[in-house]
């Protein structure tokens, strides 16, 4: 249903030199049986320095996230620039707390906000972020990265100023000893067709007239587990320990901190929301995410944002996984939501198609980068043991300089 479409993510590897071809370990060739896990390329110790040269009146600056007036300006930045699509027909619309939310997890470093501003005006023009996220891979724990908002100014496309800003990013990441990083994809659920047709992000399909597809992606009215509640304080170390169970379960796993989940899971306002099930004896047994993103539709007479909903970890301790995502669905649609998004990882494609997911047109897929192991192939088949939830999942667009998620050399 989706029309949305995106170049595939091989377009993008020419910006950076790829691990060498003289290694003792060569890239594991497609389809070859790999039967041990590790680095593809030994860590660098000779790494560069000094900053990457930009063209001529353009300079680095390291965006100072906790003031307001910076974080307008890269508002504005995104907004305008950050399109979703390539007929240009929806555009992100980050909110100042999303982005704080976003960009500054525990962890972060200053100067992994990269940012690009014109030397005579001192406008911002172009930004990159890294998140660092510990990723277990068997019984190997490694500190790797999401390389996300990479952002150019449309003036500047024919300036080459998003290379540059990704050899960057990737400098000051291989300064601090990582050498890792993943990215991913996904499909979403219709949960107002009619909206999602008249604005042109899905269509009918075949033989469907508007009213058979609006019975058919209609939801009940109440959840079918009964007493789901938001997460509270005080069950920030519950769900914490929850997490950290249901996750061993699987080989490629994040680790997260009770910070981090208090981080990203407590509430916050059409920014991230988490509900927790609770058993006849107050025991949370259970537990759904996801956070929010709102998109501006580009010139339509009538509707002019669109709000989804992105599925980002959930655990189920007694209740099924269906009948856990079917309360989620649920609660979304009566909070207002348009579509519900999720990747296809994790137990997710147990309940997708009973839920009535459509795959996308765009052909995201998992990919570790510099490291090689047994069930790795991720780029064209994503495993089922796959835990890695990247937030803002998008593919590059080399003209226009947009990424999420991009690996690091």
């Amino acid at each position: 249903m989706q029309r949305l479409k995106y170049r595939r993510p091989l377009n993008f590897f020419w910006w950076l030199k790829g691990p060498a071809k003289t290694m003792e370990e060569p890239v594991p060739k497609l389809g070859e049986v790999v039967n041990m896990h590790g680095p593809v390329e030994p860590d660098k110790d000779n790494i560069r320095q000094e900053p990457y040269t930009l063209p001529q009146g353009f300079t680095w600056d390291a965006l100072d996230q906790g003031d307001r007036g910076v974080l307008k300006e890269l508002y504005i930045l995104l907004n305008k620039n950050y399109v979703e699509g390539d007929d240009n027909m929806f555009q992100f619309d980050y909110s100042p707390e999303f982005l704080r939310w976003a960009l500054r997890p525990p962890g972060w470093l200053p100067q992994w906000h990269c940012g690009v501003l014109v030397v005579s005006s001192q406008k911002l023009v172009g930004f990159i972020i890294a998140i660092p996220e510990n990723i277990r891979i068997y019984d190997t724990e490694k500190k790797m990265l999401e390389i996300n908002f990479l952002c150019v100014h449309k003036k500047l496309h024919s300036k080459r100023v998003a290379p540059v800003l990704m050899r960057e990013i990737t400098q000051r990441v291989h300064l601090e000893d990582i050498f890792q990083a993943v990215y991913t994809a996904g499909m979403h659920r219709s949960l107002n067709p009619r909206k999602l047709i008249e604005v042109k992000f899905s269509h009918l399909s075949r033989n469907m007239t508007m009213q058979r597809t609006m019975k058919f992606y209609q939801l009940p009215e109440i959840p079918k587990t009964a007493g789901p509640q938001p997460m509270g304080k005080k069950d920030i170390p519950i769900v914490h320990r929850l997490l950290t169970w249901y996750l061993k379960q699987f080989h490629h796993m994040p680790v997260k901190s009770q910070e981090e989940v208090e981080h990203w899971f407590y509430l916050q306002e059409n920014i991230t929301d988490t509900f927790v099930v609770e058993s006849a004896n107050g025991e949370v047994t259970d537990e759904w995410s996801f956070y929010t993103l709102l998109s501006t539709i580009i010139n339509h007479p009538t509707h002019k944002s669109l709000k989804a909903a992105y599925t980002f970890y959930n655990i189920h301790a007694q209740t099924p996984p269906l009948d856990l995502m079917s309360n989620a669905l649920v609660l979304t649609n009566m909070k207002g939501f348009d579509m519900f998004n999720a990747v296809d990882l994790m137990e997710n494609k147990t309940f997708l198609k009973k839920l009535k997911f459509s795959i996308g047109d765009s052909n995201l897929r998992y990919y570790p980068n510099n490291w090689k192991g047994a069930e790795l192939n991720w780029l064209y088949k994503p495993p089922l043991n796959l835990t890695i939830v990247l937030q803002w999942h998008r593919l590059c667009d080399v003209t226009s300089g947009h990424v999420s998620g991009l690996p690091v050399f």
